[in-house]
């Protein structure tokens, strides 16, 4: 039974109040995100105005580790460098799943469906990296 406060008749409690605690608490977050914002503009319009701006031909050369720039600023780099970068990202960031995992796998009534699911997603782990190795995506030379 809903509560009433008072004779007045006036529910207390009722899809009003659980709506407006719902958007109080994204309230919350969006005041919060928009003071984040607001302190990184201020920040580069801070730095914007307090610093020196004397451009000279040496502050507009590239910098390389102390040396000086010498001929096109291409380079050739082997693309699998980053398809290594991009799958250790990938295993690195779907890692982090494994923990949530482990939280909810302890949880009562979560065991059996938690456990399929995440080998479900294990097994597109596996894949991937089946997919990567078949294709010699892993192999360094």
């Amino acid at each position: 039974m809903t509560g009433v406060s008072g004779g007045s008749g006036v529910p207390v409690d009722g899809p009003t109040a659980l709506a407006s605690a719902y958007f109080q608490s994204y309230s919350v977050i969006g005041l919060l995100a928009l003071v984040g914002v607001l302190f990184v503009a201020v920040a580069f319009g801070a730095g914007r105005l307090l610093r020196p701006v004397v451009p000279t031909p040496e502050k507009l050369l590239t910098y390389e580790c102390g040396v000086d720039p010498v001929g096109e600023g291409w380079a050739h780099t082997q693309v699998r460098y980053y398809v290594y970068a991009f799958l250790y990202v990938i295993f690195a960031v779907d890692s982090i799943f494994l923990f949530p995992w482990a939280t909810v796998f302890a949880a009562p009534g979560y065991g059996a469906t938690t456990l399929v699911e995440m080998f479900i997603f294990l097994g597109f782990l596996a894949v991937g990296l089946l997919y990567a190795w078949k294709k010699g995506v892993l192999a360094w030379a």
